[in-house]
């Protein structure tokens, strides 16, 4: 039996890549797993042979300490994969089909799945609706920054991509769609993008940079895209966005230089819980900045995505009550203003075979926009320091030399 290689997190700031179990069709005990989830039976998933597994911010929370994560645990829940061996109950998919993993396991049967609210799956985590792989309290589903990786319902929830040949030309591009494609997406369209939008997006990262794309591909007039780190704000410049430096000044300042007016029609937060303040304040952590921030500069009758993770337990948080999620967001400037506000995870299958095609079909250049570089499996703790020092990429691990790394 092939051996597994796979990127675990030891601690606060500590990750290694160690040998792991290969995976079996058959949930086992494990850091993070759930009591009711053990020896339950996957005859409905299949094994892949990891193509591309990205690092995403999501991950680097946990790996700040910033969640309850515990250590053990085998992060990643991007992947882009081979089929090498298929479950009893598998119908569809068969061996050497190459494919997209959504990071949300669904099961398609549950009422949630059935109304394409595949993020919040009601049968695939004992703790709550909605599950993912390598991520704390989402089931204990390992994770895929590995050589192999267990994908259950995967008739259900794998996006086979038809033309091998084509699709490997583009897998950088595609290895996109596990995730922050489609994330930044629905950020976008949750907030009403539209033709002839003006759209503010916090947060020049991978996915403020995905939804930056997106606003532009759903027609948006102007994107306004807001950070602190001046090599990500370049990154959002070298496709056309506009950006503006929060620690400079307030955004609605800013904006008003671009515009002409303080105001957009929709805003996007893709920076999550781990936010900082604006202007003299942009050093100091404020949980509710984004949040209060696109409030202050979206329209009156305007809509806020908001696809960046928020969590319910963060240890690391400057006060008491961020600890347990509580933000102090100014809810009645959003309520007066009659603001819509989406939030929760982003259900990737409802948007992924049309991203799919956009990429397919020459329409976007995904992965040139978030600065795609990829690294063998063996380097990824220096791609998680990296990416933590904030640099403008989006790191691809290699774990089996698809891509040319060497494995």
């Amino acid at each position: 039996m092939a051996g597994n290689r796979g990127v675990v997190y030891r601690g606060t700031g500590r990750v290694e890549v160690e040998d792991l179990n290969y995976p079996d069709f058959e949930i086992k005990d494990g850091p993070g797993v759930n009591p009711a989830n053990v020896g339950r039976k996957v005859g409905h998933g299949v094994v892949l042979k990891v193509v591309a597994t990205n690092i995403c911010g999501s991950d680097q929370h946990m790996v700040r300490g910033r969640t309850t994560a515990p250590e053990g645990l085998v992060l990643g829940h991007e992947m882009t994969g081979e089929v090498v061996e298929t479950g009893p109950d598998v119908e569809y998919i068969k061996v050497g089909d190459l494919v997209s993993v959504p990071f949300n396991i669904s099961c398609g049967r549950c009422r949630n799945c059935k109304e394409r609210r595949t993020e919040i799956c009601l049968n695939v985590n004992p703790d709550r609706p909605g599950s993912a792989y390598g991520y704390v309290d989402m089931g204990g589903w390992v994770g895929g920054q590995a050589q192999y990786a267990l994908v259950p319902y995967a008739d259900w929830n794998l996006l086979k991509f038809e033309d091998r040949d084509k699709a490997m030309e583009k897998i950088l591009d595609l290895a996109m769609l596990s995730d922050i494609f489609p994330t930044g997406y629905h950020g976008c369209v949750t907030a009403g993008v539209g033709t002839g939008s003006t759209v503010y997006i916090a947060g020049a990262g991978p996915v403020g940079l995905a939804a930056a794309v997106s606003a532009q591909l759903l027609g948006a007039a102007v994107v306004i895209v807001g950070d602190m780190k001046e090599e990500r704000l370049a990154q959002a410049r070298s496709f056309g966005c506009e950006t503006i430096n929060i620690s400079e000044g307030e955004p609605a300042e800013q904006i008003d230089q671009l515009l002409g007016e303080p105001v957009v029609d929709c805003s996007v937060d893709a920076v999550g819980f781990e936010a900082h303040g604006t202007g003299e304040d942009a050093h100091k952590e404020a949980p509710a900045s984004v949040l209060n921030t696109a409030m202050n500069v979206t329209r009156a009758g305007g809509s806020i995505g908001i696809p960046g993770l928020y969590v319910t337990g963060d240890p690391g948080a400057a006060d008491e009550a961020a600890k347990e999620g509580s933000l102090s967001l100014r809810f009645g400037l959003g309520w007066s203003k009659s603001h819509a506000f989406f939030t929760g995870q982003c259900p990737v299958m409802k948007y992924h075979r049309q991203l799919m095609g956009a990429i397919m079909n020459d329409r976007v250049q995904i992965a040139k926009a978030v600065n795609a570089v990829t690294i063998p499996l063996e380097e990824a703790p220096e791609g998680y320091q990296a990416f933590d020092k904030g640099a403008a990429s989006k790191y691809v691990l290699d774990p089996n030399g698809y891509l040319g790394t060497g494995g």
